[in-house]
């Protein structure tokens, strides 16, 4: 009677339940390869998660038009590729934007009919970059008002 319970109880486990335990410490490997290497990549913060939320869709069209300004050869670089460049030179291998010392002010002003005024601050521990630009929305002219704004729309206009 004894033989006949164990060979019942052999028979019960279900093959899907084999499955598992034969590679159980596989995939207990890919979750924690997950977890530790591809978790805090995508939930990494950069520059944009610092731009204030309480912008009207009018000021958040003219901050897109200057972030996704390219140069007059439609290539390449951008000026915020060109700002988080810059900023990445400056904080290497740090989580900049996760650091609660870390601020990023942007102002939008209209000043002629087209014609706005975007200043954009990132402020840190260590180091603060100001910027001021004056965007044509209709045309998509964009211009430097200080020195290192003229810097970045010449690094973009220029890259190659």
């Amino acid at each position: 009677m004894v033989k006949d319970s164990k060979k019942k109880e052999k028979q019960k486990e279900s093959p899907f339940k084999k499955f598992l335990k034969k590679r159980a410490p596989i995939y207990l490997a890919v979750i924690a390869i997950v977890i530790i290497f591809i978790v805090p990549e995508l939930s990494k913060g950069d520059l944009e998660s610092k731009f204030p939320q309480t912008l009207s869709s009018e000021e958040q069209d003219v901050i897109n038009i200057l972030m996704d300004y390219n140069g007059p050869n439609k290539k390449g670089l951008t000026v915020y590729d060109a700002i988080t460049s810059q900023i990445d030179n400056e904080y290497p291998n740090e989580k900049i934007y996760d650091n609660k010392k870390t601020n990023v002010i942007i102002s939008v002003t209209k000043l002629e009919n087209d014609e706005y005024q975007v200043i954009l601050d990132f402020d840190s521990y260590k180091e603060d970059f100001h910027y001021d630009w004056n965007v044509n929305i209709k045309s998509k002219n964009i211009e430097g008002n200080d020195e290192d704004s003229k810097y970045i729309i010449n690094l973009v206009d220029f890259y190659d």
